[in-house]
């Protein structure tokens, strides 16, 4: 999985992503779902536990952190400035306030009595600098989106840091609860140079857990932190397994090796339930599975009967059952469902899901398109994503296109994020997109002309202008508005055509609990909250 902005990309995810709560007190299940509301809190503390993960972090420099193996683990580690519940909501974090002064000027009063892991005082100092790295081109951040309106970050006080702004930008302040808010300790930051997040390095963080031995390409462990200023971890230790094969991290779970997990694969959860060896939790998400279109100037797919077309011909529910199983739902829109979770009286209404092949071939003559090739991209980086492009592949042949497969190496996948020579001669690829922030604009905001994720570089001045009304928009449910409006747009000019929306899937083994269950653990201290289940 990879991303590139202070929104939400998932490339190298090996799973349905699902679940929705824990710690932190009940989530709301989304509509008509089986959601857990989380997992039942601790019966006494724990001296250690394992979880494995499918993948090792190639960093821990919050910068970097931009898909699920990384966050994972820093986001017990490093905190930022506010903190990103297991209902998904956010309150204060290391900032015990936030005022918005005025559209172009926040400021944050910084909690007193923190203490980074080496014993120093958190203080204004290393929030300016922490966040400013954000603006080194040098330091090459993966979440510079998140900071493009930013004019300047300046201490104002003693413990006080004020972020002054070209523009009002509305999600800047959400996105301080993820990875772009998080703080570490400047002298460590001057003292370890690229060394920063590395086993040769370390962290310098103010989190639960402490960063204890790094055993590259085997495991990383976390030891708890006797002076954290919020509630104790209730475990001693956490050991990060890397285990990539899907067979082989199911099989951890069954034998305890692993205690728990979070991408449980669709094809393990039956294996896992009769196991006996614990439960299997899903609950709300903030992931969709989708295609990116990634060349909307000259091939098929620049017309958008085509897209439309080929939308109407996938047959989702076979895809559910072959691929996403059980935590999954097919949908025709790009953005979660529980993005709108905290603006429910804004949400539109979901589009209802059907397939016309007969229709789907009218629009593919009218488009003069029948025989014409499309090349759709795949990897084994995660185990659906050969199904889906089968199945597309498939739909595409039966309306009278012609399709291609293209395999591609994980790490060639990956490229196709980020640069685009790789995605020269690609018209499609599937994705596992997750947001950072509960708020539906955090997707749709991506197809504004020009942006680094506007993968076929979609333009549309009108969808354009209704971003901009949005972005400065801080009324919540205001700008939830103007973000249907967007939502219908993307529904009828497919940029990205959608598949299925995802539940996160957890496992917890017989002698743990207290795990949220929701993608807050990308960013929330998850594993603090893990202790003894009997």
């Amino acid at each position: 999985m990879s991303r590139l902005r202070g929104t939400a990309l998932a490339v190298l995810a090996v799973a349905v992503a699902a679940t929705a709560c824990g710690g932190g007190g009940p989530a709301a299940p989304a509509s008509g779902k089986n959601l857990s509301a989380g997992t039942p809190p601790p019966k006494g503390d724990i001296d250690a536990f394992t979880w494995v993960s499918y993948a090792e972090p190639p960093t821990l420099d919050y910068v970097h952190a931009f898909d699920y193996p990384q966050n994972m683990v820093l986001a017990n580690v490093c905190e930022s400035l506010m903190r990103w519940t297991p209902e998904l909501k956010e309150e204060p974090g290391l900032a015990e306030k936030a005022e918005q002064r005025d559209p172009k000027t926040l400021v944050y009063t910084i909690r007193k009595g923190v203490r980074f892991h080496s014993g120093a005082e958190l203080t204004a100092d290393d929030v300016v600098a922490s966040l400013s790295r954000h603006l080194d081109e040098k330091v090459g951040s993966y979440w510079i989106s998140t900071f493009r309106n930013v004019e300047s970050i300046t201490k104002t006080g003693p413990m006080e840091v004020t972020v002054r702004f070209k523009r009002p930008d509305a999600l800047f302040h959400l996105e301080m609860g993820a990875s772009p808010g998080t703080v570490v300790r400047a002298a460590s930051l001057t003292a370890q140079g690229k060394a920063f997040g590395t086993a040769d390095g370390g962290l310098d963080c103010t989190g639960p857990f402490k960063l204890g031995t790094w055993t590259k390409g085997q495991s990383i462990q976390l030891d708890r932190f006797a002076g954290y200023w919020g509630a104790k971890a209730r475990s001693g230790k956490v050991t990060f397994t890397f285990v990539p094969d899907t067979t082989a991290r199911t099989n951890a779970l069954v034998t305890g090796e692993a205690d728990g997990g979070y991408l449980i694969p669709a094809a393990a959860v039956a294996r896992l339930r009769s196991s006996g060896a614990g439960t299997v939790y899903g609950g709300p998400n903030l992931t969709t599975a989708n295609l990116i279109v990634s060349d909307l100037r000259g091939g098929p797919l620049a017309d958008v009967r085509v897209r439309q077309a080929l939308s109407l011909a996938i047959d989702r529910q076979g895809l559910a059952k072959a691929a996403l199983g059980e935590f999954s739902a097919p949908t025709l829109v790009p953005g979660p469902v529980q993005a709108w979770r905290n603006v429910a009286e804004a949400r539109p209404p979901a589009p209802a899901v059907t397939r016309d092949v007969e229709a789907a071939r009218k629009l593919v003559a009218e488009a003069g398109a029948r025989g014409r090739k499309i090349v759709i991209a795949t990897s084994n980086a995660a185990p659906e994503f050969p199904v889906i492009s089968n199945a597309v592949q498939a739909a595409a042949q039966e309306i009278g296109l012609t399709a291609e497969v293209r395999t591609v190496a994980p790490d060639a996948y990956t490229a196709l994020f980020s640069d685009p020579e790789a995605r020269k001669g690609i018209d499609l690829f599937p994705t596992f997109w997750y947001l950072s922030a509960t708020d539906p604009l955090e997707l749709y905001g991506l197809f504004e002309t020009g942006q680094f994720e506007n993968y076929g570089g979609f333009s549309d001045p009108a969808y354009d202008k209704l971003v901009d009304a949005a972005e400065v928009e801080f009324d919540r449910i205001e700008r939830a508005r103007l973000t249907a409006e967007l939502q219908e747009t993307v529904a009828a000019q497919l940029p990205w055509i959608p598949l299925a929306d995802l539940d996160n899937v957890m496992f917890l083994g017989k002698r743990i609990t207290g795990a949220p269950t929701s993608i807050s653990y990308l960013y929330y201290p998850w594993a603090a909250d893990i202790g003894a289940a009997g």
